[in-house]
Order: C-alpha cells, then structure tokens, then sequence
C-alpha cells in the first residue's frame, strides 16, 4: 500500500514543493523533481482554482474527519509586508505578528498532512468500493454461466427421452402384448420376454434420463434466480463504487490545493517572521526584495523545467513509435479507430489469475502490466476526459479517463508527484498523462492497464488486439 500520510509531511525548513515530491518519491525514479513540480501547471488549473475546489472539497474532507476548524489556513488572512514594517515599530505589535506568522506556517504544514491523509484514506475507500464491485461482477457471471450449463444439461436430458420414449412406442404397444398371450411357440415367447425385458431396461433409462432433465431445470432456474439477485448487488456496488470515487477525487483535490497554498505563501511567510525577529539594520525591503528574487528564480525554473519535461515527453514518443520502449512494444504508437498503446514496454503480468506477486496483490488480475521502467511516460489510450486523478488504495497512484459510449480506461501504480493532467482535464490520445512508478501494491514500477465497459472490467489485451495494438 501507499503511505501518502506519512510521507507527505512537509519540512518547513525545505522548500515545500521540493519537499512533497522528494518525500514522496518511492523508487528515486525519472521525471525529476524539478520536471514534476511542472506537472501539475501543464493541466491548465491555477492554483487560485486549485484553491476553490479545495474549498469546495470541505464537505468530503468531513467525511474523514477533516473538519474546518482544525486549520485555519484556507480562510488565513496573511499579512502584507506593509503589515510586517508597521508591526517592526511597536514590541508588542511585533510580538502579536511573530505568533501570527508562526501560527499560519504551521496552520499551512498541519493542512497539507492532514489532507493528504485524508485524501489516502478516501483512497482507499475508494479502491475496496471498486474491488468489491468487480467481485460482484464475477460472481454475477459465474452464476449465470452455471444457469446457462444445468439449462443445456436440462434440454439435452429431454431431448434424450424423447428419443427413448419414441422408441418404446415404436417397439412395444398392444401387438407385442397379444403376440405374446398368443403365441404356440416357446421360442417365440422367449424372444418376447427378452424384448419385454430390453423395454423395461429402456424404461428404468428413460426415467433416470427424464429425472435428470428435471433436476437440471430446477437447478438452472435457482441459479438464474441467484444470478438476478447477484446482478441486482452488482449494480448496488456499482453506485457506491462511483460515489466513493467522487468523495476521494474531492479529498485529493483538497490535498493538493492546501499544498498548492502552503507552496504560495509559506516562504514569504518565513521571510516575514525572518525579518521581525532580526535585531540587525537589515531592512524589511532587504527581505521583500530576496523574497522577490527567489520567486523570479523559481518561476524561471519552472518555465525550464516544464519545456525540459515537453521535450523528454516528445523524445520518448518518438522513441517509443519505433519500436522502443524495452524491446515490448511502443507507448503511444497507434492502432486504429484513434487508440493507442498506452505505455512502452514488456508484458510483466496478463489479465485474469496468477499467483500473488506480493502480499497485497490480487490474485485475479484485472489489467495488464507493462514494464518501461521508472518514471516512462505513461500515454492515454484514446481521447476523452479524466475523471479521477488520486490515491486509490492498491492501485497507488490512479488516473481514470472516460472515452465516451461507455469505454473508460484505468492507470495505476502511477510515480508520486508524477500527474501530468488533473481530473476534469480533456486529454487527447497519445497525450502524456503521467509517469510510471511502484505506488501501491507494487513490485516494481509499471503501468496497469486497465479497460471498463459500462464500469465493469474486461480484457485489455483482446480490447486492444481488436484495435491493432499489441500489449
């Protein structure tokens, strides 16, 4: 499993972006941290927005226990620099905006945790929701499939005794009875009585063949009624499923908007308390303007790091549309009707049973994996819209993206800090949506790859071969 709670604890000494992604970074793998930190701005959400939906989030975070009055770091009122100068002049004033300032960094810290913990636990909600949604499905299937058996059984029994049954009218009947009581020869009435006794012999099987039938039928019947009833539950947990969804989509949103805002003001805030408790001529403007200059500096090495990433994106298409990608096949070379291989790479697991590569891991396999190695770019199979972006349990790190006439597809085990798109993002196929790593229940990093029909699962290896792609 993932532990989002603990290692995303932001060290206030370090900057906080760096250190949310550093922490959280499970197999030291490709993008760097500079390259991820650009991830999230690629999505075209700011953080002013990112910040409204983390308001919005306050009912799921709730939920797990979140409440508004633990922090006070969304609703913070932060001081101006002005503030910070006239609170120099006066002891008293500067001590009130000492406390002030230490509270709101640690309000800021206390939020990102706590969300992020939250956001993990919904997570995980989340992943048993849908697990217990596939089983459901399983179940459902199985039980119509014995249906449809003891149904065949049934009308192959019947089929049988109707043959039986017009053989006997063919043999037996009122002449063999007379011919018997009539007959002057001994032989003649041996012959009889052994034909007497090949139609009790075909009688007794008959009954046995027709006993059968009607076992099967009722068997089939029960069956088809548990299938309904299983079918029934299916849907049930369905619905639950894809509530659970919304409520950990929330709580990730959450998450990311209190880190979004601890990374907007935390190192002003510490620049703010720097320059009240120095007892040097040092002036506040000294402290505003080195303020300024890293900001400057950051955001020109967001901008290189994000043109770094474009390009490392555009090389491993590139790559990988030849042929590359680990001797398995190219992420994002295309097939047809507009999919696309989602990832590069070998083959490491298929669909359906397997031994458990891990404790954690299922035993039933419900994608398939591809190795590309750590932080490979991970492609969208087709066009459409993400519809989650988070944690989700065993899955670790998980996109979802709806393509329309109810085809989705999944993306697990995706490298912490390594989105490339949020939910809500329209996206595009062959589009660098995220890169791969070991979250979650995990052996090594990969892509899994999943395919939904109507929210159930099916066989992304036969869906994909169907579109020429090879997995």
């Amino acid at each position: 499993m993932s532990e989002f709670g603990e290692r995303g604890r932001v060290d206030v000494e370090q900057s906080p972006m760096d250190a949310a992604l550093e922490a959280g970074d499970s197999c030291n793998c490709a993008p760097s941290t500079a390259e991820r930190r650009t991830l999230w701005d690629k999505s075209g959400l700011t953080r002013r927005n990112a910040l409204g939906v983390g308001v919005l989030s306050v009912a799921a975070l709730s939920a797990f226990g979140i409440g508004s009055g633990v922090s006070a770091a969304y609703a913070a009122s932060y001081p101006s620099w002005d503030d910070v100068q006239r609170a120099k002049q006066n002891e008293a004033a500067k001590a009130s905006e000492v406390s002030r300032i230490q509270g709101l960094i640690q309000s800021l810290t206390q939020k990102v945790s706590e969300t992020q913990e939250a956001a993990e636990a919904a997570g995980n909600e989340f992943y048993e929701a849908q697990q217990a949604y596939f089983e459901a499905i399983a179940e459902a299937e199985a039980l119509q499939a014995q249906a449809d058996e003891q149904a065949q059984i049934a009308d192959e029994s019947a089929r049988k005794a109707g043959q039986v049954a017009g053989q006997l009218y063919r043999n037996g009947g009122d002449d063999t009875a007379l011919e018997l009581f009539f007959s002057g020869s001994a032989a003649n009435a041996d012959e009889l009585l052994s034909r007497l006794g090949t139609m009790d012999k075909l009688l007794g099987y008959n009954q046995s063949v027709y006993d059968k039938a009607v076992a099967a039928r009722n068997s089939a019947q029960s069956l088809s009624d548990q299938a309904a009833v299983a079918r029934t539950e299916r849907d049930r947990l369905q619905k639950i499923a894809e509530q659970k969804m919304i409520a950990a989509q929330q709580a990730a949103d959450a998450a990311q908007a209190a880190l979004d805002e601890q990374t907007e003001y935390l190192g002003t805030l510490q620049a703010q308390l720097a320059a009240l408790k120095d007892t040097t001529a040092k002036t506040v403007s000294d402290y505003q303007e080195g303020e300024r200059v890293r900001k400057a500096a950051e955001e020109a090495r967001r901008r290189a790091a994000a043109e770094a990433a474009r390009k490392a994106a555009e090389e491993a298409a590139k790559n990988n549309n030849t042929g590359g990608g680990g001797g398995g096949g190219g992420g994002g070379s295309a097939g047809t009707g507009g999919w696309v291989r989602p990832h590069g790479g070998w083959r490491s697991a298929g669909f359906g049973w397997r031994p458990r590569p891990c404790p954690t891991c299922s035993e039933y396999h419900y994608g398939v994996d591809l190795a590309n190695g750590c932080g490979a770019p991970i492609f969208a199979a087709h066009s459409g819209t993400v519809d989650y972006a988070g944690p989700n349990g065993n899955y670790g790190n998980y996109i979802r993206i709806q393509h329309g006439g109810g085809v989705a597809t999944g993306y697990a085990h995706i490298v912490n800090g390594g989105f490339a798109v949020r939910s809500g993002a329209s996206v595009s196929a062959g589009q660098v949506i995220a890169y791969a790593g070991n979250t979650g229940a995990s052996v090594g990093c990969h892509l899994h790859f999943e395919v939904y029909i109507n929210g159930g699962y099916t066989n992304p290896i036969a869906f994909l071969a169907a579109r020429g792609i090879s997995v």
